[in-house]
């Protein structure tokens, strides 16, 4: 039975091509590879032909392309034959929109606020710019809504098995409201000429009988359409007077009634450029098609886990990880609900359910302490384990490599706040606009703040915004909590600092609206406190975006320094770590957040894991990097796309370029995609930086350009000499790579926290941001390694380290000491160990322990200087370090109060070994395991 914390979980992702039963046939690998739980991907039903799940269209079903019930059926019982878990990637924060599969949004279209699934979606109905009546902005059109209706491309159309009435364009669903299916069939009729029929006379009845205002309403319209698909004869009318509503180019009455027919739904048709400005529901990020759910809401919280309450209480599923929490609007009454979900569906005696959160963690800020929460999904511990194993010295001269090329100082905070305000005034517009227009309100509803203009307050919450250093605060209707207070605090003075205009006070106002001190005490009578509520709540739910959009989809593509560094949750100008500093804190880390996950590769990295541990060794190099960089610059200079002043690629964009090819360049040499792929991620990354292009204005002359470059640099016959170049210089990275790649497997394998696999990365995982990095998995090739190295030969392994076998039979290792000694991995204390001689600070050593049992782990780290630059793998003698065992005694050197180096780095630049605490009672017979 699979155990209740994790000792190792594997990320699959599940698609059409790779479905529940592609699933079951990895369920043996998985198994021996030494994982104990397997983590899905979403696998509710989503939009057809999803890549990723994420777009959930019904959480009450399974997905039909995963191979639906019966498919998660025949998962479910592999799992258990092989006792594995499953963790499933759970969305409670929004759903796929548009198009016609959402049952619950079509609901919404056809009945507006009088649905009962409007409150599952966070929609500001009054907010739409000259409309009589509240509605819904769609912004799904590809050109203007003028040009598509006279164009034809809007379509009435007649459903005769529901009897309904729905405009189409292209895949989008647009229901009618019912209360106009009276009008709709007298014009019809009409237009038929079927007046005098009996089926017409019919019809002509049917709708007379519910005439007025809102008929037919909600509890008639079904026998409305009852009785309408029963009249015999009624199909072929509406057939033919459908043309009453067919626009076109030379069909001006028909257009006319069309468009008055469309402005009397709960929804407004738009180009899909309004959203920035004018969309009025809240979305995941900018991403149109993905609408926010108020899971604030019971009802709406009961019915999106109704299936994930029967599969826990079935023992189907052993665990969640809860997608973008910070979307959220209040994530702790969340938790408690979904506490109460899990004990309901277990029974009050059960024992721990496995609870991780998708949250970014900032540097220097501190997780909330969530109900039944284990920890996050390890994006802070993937970064600290890179600024570990970097050389802080190497970054100086890359700082000024940046800063040449830039022409700026290489640091984070302008290009942030430069992005926060692009990312304010296009992507995010909209969202800001309610805000702003919420705060004005709330500033007019009281005779001492009525006088701060709707302006000067959007201004002063743009400069709160930018000035907000993580992604959001987590208040709740009670007193924010002192680290909310400060980091509020913090952002209004930065602001204040900023603000220029006359009256500073409207900070006091800010302020005291975001904490919400306005309604608390003396001063609770005076403001709206549903309304205040509202606006403080919604900020924390807007922050996020914006931080995420200006950090993670911006920042990270214009800020260029260190690639290795530009990964999620991290700070792409951060300083190396301190051996010290990583033991405090992991020693923290086991007190508090000891069951949370530990990755170094997601299905939202910005790298492959392996790519970014090529790109850590530039600061074991960096003289080296410069003069190579340099070298490149000249012989590419010819494949320049110019055009007067500007050119593709940019300066910094071609360095970024550069560093890419690194990580990716294959170790063999041989890639028929790379082309291809680095045209892809070029465009992307490109776009993402909303420098030279964008996605909302695309510049095609420049993205041309890049293509160009990239095809012309890649070319044998034009850039011999470069490509000789770089693949000389990338074995030297790929090798250093696979040193820090090894360290950082081992690292994330033991300590404090759950190591999580994702798909494919046993072997050198060089991919990109995705899509690259969901590109199919060869498991039979892994799983035919795995059988060769059951015994590994770490010589040979090593002198082929090229093929990756390497890093699968460690990963193994790795794994099998886990599940050797289970307690010390997931509940032991972390200790740090001394290291004393010459080459200390290459070493990282600490033990687990738990009771009598420990394993003490010796990671090497900057490995150039061992392996002369990347030219050669490091010998064990070359290691001239010593590590104190303390209280130690170690299976194989009882009796020894030190270990050196060079005898535990026989082949690999890591090592552990089991041990017993000195004052164990009765030693007992323990195999060593060892590099």
């Amino acid at each position: 039975m699979a155990p209740a914390i994790p000792l190792a979980t594997y990320r699959l992702q599940l698609t059409a091509d790779f479905n529940f039963d592609a699933a079951v046939a990895v369920v043996p690998y998985l198994k021996a590879l030494g994982i104990s739980h397997v983590y899905a991907s979403p696998f509710m039903k989503a939009r057809k032909g999803s890549a990723h799940g994420y777009d959930v269209v019904d959480h009450t079903k399974f997905n039909p392309e995963l191979g639906g019930e019966e498919g998660f059926a025949r998962l479910s019982a592999a799992l258990k034959a092989h006792d594995l878990g499953l963790i499933l990637d759970f969305v409670p924060n929004h759903v796929g929109v548009h198009y016609d599969d959402n049952p619950w949004w079509l609901d919404v279209l056809e009945w507006g606020p009088a649905s009962p699934h409007a409150a599952s979606f966070d929609i500001d109905w009054d907010q739409l710019p000259y409309r009589a009546r509240g509605g819904v902005l769609l912004p799904i059109l590809g050109s203007s809504y003028g040009q598509a209706l006279e164009s034809g491309e809007i379509e009435l159309r007649y459903d005769a098995n529901e009897a309904s009435f729905s405009c189409w364009y292209y895949e989008h669903r647009l229901p009618i409201a019912p209360e106009r299916y009276g009008e709709i069939l007298r014009i019809i009729v009409q237009d038929a000429g079927a007046e005098q029929s009996d089926a017409g006379r019919r019809i002509l009845e049917l709708a007379a009988r519910h005439q007025g205002l809102r008929h037919p309403n909600r509890k008639e319209a079904p026998g409305f359409k009852a009785e309408l698909k029963a009249i015999a004869g009624a199909d072929a009318i509406i057939a033919r007077g459908l043309t009453a509503y067919r626009a076109g180019p030379d069909r001006p009455a028909q257009t006319l009634a069309l468009h008055h027919l469309l402005e009397r739904q709960h929804y407004k048709l738009g180009h899909w450029r309004l959203a920035s400005s004018d969309i009025n529901y809240r979305r995941f990020f900018d991403v149109n098609t993905l609408a926010g759910l108020r899971v604030e809401d019971a009802g709406t919280f009961e019915a999106i886990h109704r299936l994930v309450k029967k599969l826990i209480a079935d023992g189907q599923l052993q665990g969640l990880r809860l997608d973008h929490i910070d979307g959220l609007r209040d994530p702790a009454q969340y938790f408690q609900r979904l506490r109460r979900l899990i004990r309901d569906a277990r029974g009050p005696a059960a024992g721990p359910f496995y609870v991780v959160i998708e949250k970014i963690v900032c540097e220097q800020e501190k997780l909330p302490s969530f109900t039944g929460v284990h920890g996050t999904t390890g994006y802070e511990w993937m970064n600290t384990i890179t600024h570990v194993l970097i050389d802080g010295k190497g970054l100086e001269p890359l700082d000024e490599v940046w800063r040449q090329l830039s022409n700026s100082a290489p640091q984070l905070e302008p290009v942030l706040k430069a992005a926060k305000r692009r990312v304010l005034e296009t992507l995010l517009t909209s969202e800001f606009t309610v805000l702003t227009r919420l705060l004005a309100r709330i500033a007019n509803g009281h005779y001492s703040t009525r006088d701060y203009s709707e302006d000067s307050l959007r201004q002063a919450l743009e400069l709160y915004v930018l000035h907000f250093p993580v992604y959001r605060t987590y208040l709740t209707t009670a007193m924010p909590t002192a680290a909310d207070r400060a980091l509020i605090d913090h952002a209004i003075a930065h602001a204040r600092a900023e603000w220029f205009a006359s009256d500073g006070s409207i900070f006091d106002f800010l302020r005291d609206a975001l904490t919400m001190d306005l309604i608390r005490g003396d001063r609770k009578a005076t403001h709206s406190v549903p309304r205040l509520r509202r606006f403080a709540l919604k900020v924390q739910q807007f922050t996020g975006p914006v931080m995420a959009k200006s950090l993670e989809d911006t920042g990270f593509y214009r800020f260029h320094r260190l690639l290795a560094l530009n990964e999620v949750g991290g700070n792409p100008a951060a300083h190396a770590l301190s051996i010290p500093g990583f033991h405090a804190l992991m020693r923290d880390r086991a007190k508090q957040w000891p069951h949370g996950m530990s990755a170094t590769a997601t299905h939202d990295t910005k790298r492959g894991e392996d790519a970014r541990a090529r790109q850590m060794a530039l600061t074991e190099i960096p003289s080296d990097w410069t003069s190579a960089v340099a070298r490149w610059k000249l012989l590419n200079a010819p494949h320049l796309v110019t055009d007067g002043v500007s050119r593709s690629p940019s300066a910094t964009f071609e360095y970024m370029l550069y560093q890419t090819l690194l990580g990716i360049w294959p170790a063999d040499g041989d890639d028929e995609t790379l082309m291809e792929r680095l045209q892809a991620y070029a465009l992307k990354a490109a776009r993402e930086g909303k420098q030279e292009t964008s996605w909302l204005n695309p510049n095609e002359a420049y993205e041309a350009g890049l293509q160009t470059f990239i095809a012309r640099i890649l070319d044998p016959a034009l850039s011999a000499e470069f490509l000789q170049s770089l693949d000389t210089f990338t074995r030297r990275t790929s090798l250093l790579g696979a040193l820090n790649s090894l360290s950082q497997i081992t690292l994330k394998a033991t300590m404090p926290g759950v190591p999580d696999f994702y798909q494919g990365t046993e072997f050198w995982d060089l991919s990109m941001v995705d899509p690259d990095n969901r590109r199919p998995v060869d498991f039979g090739a892994r799983e035919a390694a795995l059988r060769e190295v059951e015994t590994p030969d770490w010589a040979s392994l090593t002198r082929d380290w090229r093929d990756g076998r390497v890093k699968l039979a460690w990963t193994r290792q790795l794994l099998r000491l886990r599940d050797a000694l289970p307690a010390v991995f997931t509940s032991g204390s972390y200790e740090p160990l001394e290291v004393s001689g010459p080459h200390a600070a290459h070493v990282i050593t600490f033990a687990r322990r738990h009771g009598d049992d420990a394993a003490i782990i010796v990671v090497g780290r900057a490995m150039a200087r061992f392996s002369d630059n990347g030219r050669a793998w490091p010998r064990a003698d070359a290691f001239d370090a010593t590590v104190q065992l303390g209280g130690y005694v170690v299976d194989g050197f009882e009796g020894m109060t030190e270990l050196a180096v060079s005898a535990l780095f026989t082949d690999l630049p890591a090592a552990i070994v089991k041990a017993r605490a000195a004052d164990a009672a009765a030693p007992q017979l323990r195999s060593r395991a060892t590099a």
